[in-house]
């Protein structure tokens, strides 16, 4: 049986993660844990283990993977695109420093990691149309430098000690559930929201970007899928493409307006968050996802938008 210990469980990722897996593995067997406790998160906090734990201090880490007998870490712990290039350094010592952190106590403790990469490791010399499993990463951003270290040092870690490292290169998550915490992907949340509020929003990136996005169930999903994928079928390992649609801000928008006529968008761009945009490629080859662990996201564009907007309206009580 799994134990799992889920860093940065409080997250836009791993508030819901956490909860599918103790769906799936039992409560008892999920240990959530976070720099700090959050109000708004009392159900997660409450119904398994949960524990007080900043990756970069590698020996509380030992300690509670030692305490709970983990076999399995997912480490979502993170700063994200437009948070880290505002601190960078704090961005290099969470995402790196503290994935060594998981990584050594891994190995000495033999437990496997699953822990995501990102679009953002890709920069603009990377083809930018169908980018390939495989190609050139030169990103210009910390975090996607950071993510680009990290898929190395796995790949390092699984090669050199045999400590089984698993990835995916998550692309945007849009999700009605958690609000994101900081990335260049937001505006894709943040539009359903002012839809149904205001009927109106304001994109901070600009008309024509096209990045590649997927709907929460498909990413949660993808993440216990390749927690159970046969081993001698992994070649890529550290990190698998894989995405589920690619839009632009007035696509999403188009799809808004089939079920909500009278919305508008507008731009005011950031300029900051634009540059991370246009770094990043417009759609990705998932093929190799396919082909070595049965990728097969659900949802498209016109789906997940009909869904969020059903469950905003309950959470939102509109």
């Amino acid at each position: 049986m799994r134990k799992i210990l889920v860093t940065g469980a409080l997250g836009q990722i791993g508030s819901e993660l956490t909860m599918l897996l103790r769906e799936i593995y039992g409560n008892d067997n999920v240990i959530a844990s976070s720099r700090r406790k959050k109000e708004g998160h009392e159900e997660l906090m409450e119904s398994g283990v949960f524990e007080v734990l900043d990756i970069t201090d590698g020996k509380k880490l030992a300690e509670v993977v030692k305490k709970h007998k983990v076999n399995t870490i997912i480490n979502l712990a993170a700063i994200l695109s437009a948070v880290g290039e505002q601190n960078p350094q704090q961005a290099w010592n969470i995402n790196i420093n503290g994935l060594y952190n998981v990584l050594e106590v891994a190995r000495e403790e033999n437990c496997s990691v699953f822990t995501p990469s990102s679009i953002a490791v890709f920069g603009p010399t990377t083809p930018k149309d169908n980018t390939p499993q495989d190609t050139i990463q030169r990103p210009t951003t910390m975090y996607g430098v950071t993510k680009v270290a990290g898929e190395l040092l796995c790949d390092y870690y699984y090669l050199k000690y045999g400590v089984d490292t698993r990835g995916v290169r998550f692309p945007g998550l849009i999700s009605y559930k958690t609000l994101p915490g900081g990335g260049t992907t937001d505006y894709a949340v943040h539009i359903y929201y002012e839809a149904l509020k205001n009927k109106k929003y304001t994109s901070f990136i600009a008309e024509g970007t096209k990045m590649d996005m997927m709907y929460m169930p498909d990413a949660l999903n993808a993440v216990v899928q390749l927690l159970e994928a046969n081993p001698d079928k992994l070649v890529h390992r550290n990190a698998f493409n894989i995405t589920a649609m690619s839009f632009a801000p007035e696509d999403i928008a188009a799809s808004i307006k089939k079920r909500i006529p009278e919305f508008e968008i507008d731009y005011d761009v950031d300029p900051v968050r634009q540059a991370i945009a246009d770094s990043w490629p417009n759609s990705l080859d998932d093929s190799a996802a396919r082909e070595e662990w049965g990728w097969d996201p659900k949802y498209d564009l016109d789906a997940m938008t009909e869904d969020m907007l059903e469950k905003l309206k309950v959470k939102l009580g509109l």
